[in-house]
């Protein structure tokens, strides 16, 4: 893990009078997809918010790819190729889908090879590229909300819960679609409940409890511990099978 790309180090936040960030410190090498896991609550969304600068560390320090980011507002991050995916999808309904390709594709339009690469990762889009967002099913819409990430060079992508709320055949069609993306040399922090997405897609593991990272290592060794799924995760064997 030499070439990290991003560190957190002692990073507390608050909200409103809520300290929900008790001192994270994580490391995220680049060219690998790093999994962020543990129950709900544990400051997980709030940790991706943090280095998006959506909201404010109060303590503690930030650095991505060399540089310390801790100060600087969101669109600096965003410029410096940070790219988020929230869990609510932040698309436009009433747009169509290339109307919300062209909003996130801030340095002017999409070029042929950068718009088919978004086809290869999520062939839906190429399908529905004229449709309406808003008609798109909830896994497309996922896709178009991680395509908006990819419309510019990210340098790392943060992905929240992409496969909350989805039917398993869609979660299925979903990992595929992320697979690409790791496959093409992506750097990926991403928040995930399902274990068996976790364990398809990571390198590495991040486990959160009450604020802080409390685990890390390889998903492969996690993934290959009942021990430690069920003392860091409360997993039973079966969820980790």
């Amino acid at each position: 893990m030499s070439d990290l790309i991003l560190t957190l180090k002692n990073v507390h936040t608050d909200i409103a009078q809520y300290h929900i960030l008790h001192g994270v410190d994580l490391d995220v090498p680049r060219g690998a997809v790093t999994m962020m896991l543990g129950r709900n609550g544990v400051g997980k969304t709030t940790t991706l918010r943090t280095i998006m600068g959506l909201w404010a560390a109060r303590d503690g320090a930030i650095s991505f790819d060399g540089q310390d980011i801790t100060g600087l507002p969101t669109p600096a991050r965003a410029r410096l190729g940070l790219g988020f995916v929230p869990e609510d999808m932040g698309i436009f309904t009433d747009l169509t889908v290339e109307e919300n390709m062209m909003l996130a594709a801030a340095s002017g339009p999409l070029d042929a090879a950068r718009k088919e690469r978004i086809f290869t990762a999520f062939p839906p889009l190429r399908t529905f590229w004229d449709s309406e967002a808003g008609n798109l099913s909830g896994g497309q819409k996922q896709m178009l909300s991680i395509a908006r990430a990819m419309a510019e060079t990210r340098k790392l992508y943060l992905i929240d819960e992409p496969t909350k709320g989805l039917a398993p055949a869609i979660v299925s069609t979903m990992a595929a679609a992320l697979r690409e993306l790791k496959d093409e040399g992506a750097t990926i922090l991403m928040v995930e409940q399902n274990f068996a997405v976790a364990k398809a897609l990571g390198d590495y593991a991040a486990v959160m409890d009450d604020g802080r990272i409390v685990w890390t290592g390889t998903m492969a060794e996690l993934a290959g511990s009942a021990e430690l799924q069920e003392k860091f995760m409360g997993l039973s064997m079966e969820a980790g099978a």
